[in-house]
């Protein structure tokens, strides 16, 4: 996955987590699900805040577990599976609510797989009779996105995907940049220079979604800043969910060296051609091409090439772009 190496920040980042991901025994049966990934590799950079929305609103260890019920054309309910009586949808949509709420700080959330509560999605709905149904979102969760769309939230255990595990950690660290640059000092400058620094990465993701942006800023003064402000941010998280591949990788490595096209000689525009199409063909990770291509940026590139975050999204230590 990622290399131990220490990583270096001047601060940690805020994120969310299900308490059970940092080993506390709070599940129904009393046991966890430690995530070594979040805590030997992703602690080095993220200030982990746990929380359990069962335990939040009541619910003891050991405890009756619960489960999602429903009909296909329903939105499913937090019922015990034993005494379906036990009924705590609205005790855990009002905490989902609460959390975005109070801890608006967050860049990001990181839940555990599979829960009625806390499971992002694919989770089991059951019909009134017993039986399996259909899946949807766990109920907790379902309320923080509703509360607050543009946070980044993913499944611990989708990390173990290359490009899943990239597309979370650069959204947070993007929501992190919007909060610290633009959303402590609202102006029309910060977001603008928000956008400029953000762009290939923003390319990288959704191609159209960096058009259409580029588009709204264009209109953005008409409006007033907090209303371009709000619009500009749902729609940038938005777009960033969309997953980089190879293809919008490429095009992006292509656009940047374009900024070098009469800066490097032949041979080295050449060298960097032949690591890009490896790339395309999947023959090298990202992180070959896009090592050559810094390379190059920091003795030829202009101010605003090299401060893309497209080339550092996230401390390298997290070793991300080794494996995409």
């Amino acid at each position: 996955m990622a290399n131990s190496a220490k990583i270096e920040m001047e601060r940690k980042i805020p994120v969310g987590i299900s308490s059970c991901l940092l080993g506390e025994q709070v599940r129904y049966n009393g046991g966890h699900k430690r995530s070594r990934y979040c805590l030997d590799v992703l602690a080095e950079c993220f200030d982990f805040e746990p929380f359990c929305p069962e335990m939040a609103i009541g619910l003891g260890v050991p405890r009756e577990p619960i489960r999602l019920v429903g009909e296909a054309d329903q939105t499913p309910r937090a019922l015990g599976t034993v005494d379906s009586s036990i009924d705590v949808t609205e005790p855990l949509l009002a905490a989902g609510e609460r959390i975005a709420r109070e801890r608006n700080h967050l860049r990001g959330y990181i839940l555990m797989k599979g829960s009625p509560s806390c499971g992002m999605e694919r989770v089991k709905v059951y019909h009134p009779n017993g039986m399996p149904n259909t899946s949807d979102s766990g109920v907790f969760v379902r309320a923080l996105r509703a509360a607050n769309p543009v946070l980044p939230v993913e499944e611990e255990a989708r990390l173990n995907d290359a490009v899943l595990r990239d597309n979370f950690i650069a959204r947070v660290f993007a929501y992190d940049d919007w909060k610290t640059s633009v959303e402590v000092e609202p102006s029309y400058h910060n977001l603008i220079q928000f956008h400029s620094r953000q762009k290939y990465l923003l390319m990288a993701h959704h191609y159209q979604g960096y058009r259409s942006l580029g588009r709204f800023l264009a209109q953005a003064h008409e409006m007033p800043l907090e209303q371009a402000m709000a619009e500009y941010i749902q729609a940038f998280m938005g777009h960033m969910t969309h997953r980089a591949t190879r293809k919008t990788h490429t095009n992006v490595l292509m656009h940047m060296l374009g900024y070098l096209k009469k800066a490097i000689d032949t041979d080295c525009k050449q060298e960097m051609l032949e690591s890009i199409d490896q790339y395309r063909l999947g023959q090298v990770p990202l992180v070959v091409p896009l090592a050559l291509l810094k390379h190059y940026l920091k003795r030829y590139g202009s101010e605003y090439i090299c401060e893309q975050t497209y080339l550092n999204p996230y401390p390298h230590e997290l070793g991300l772009r080794n494996y995409i």
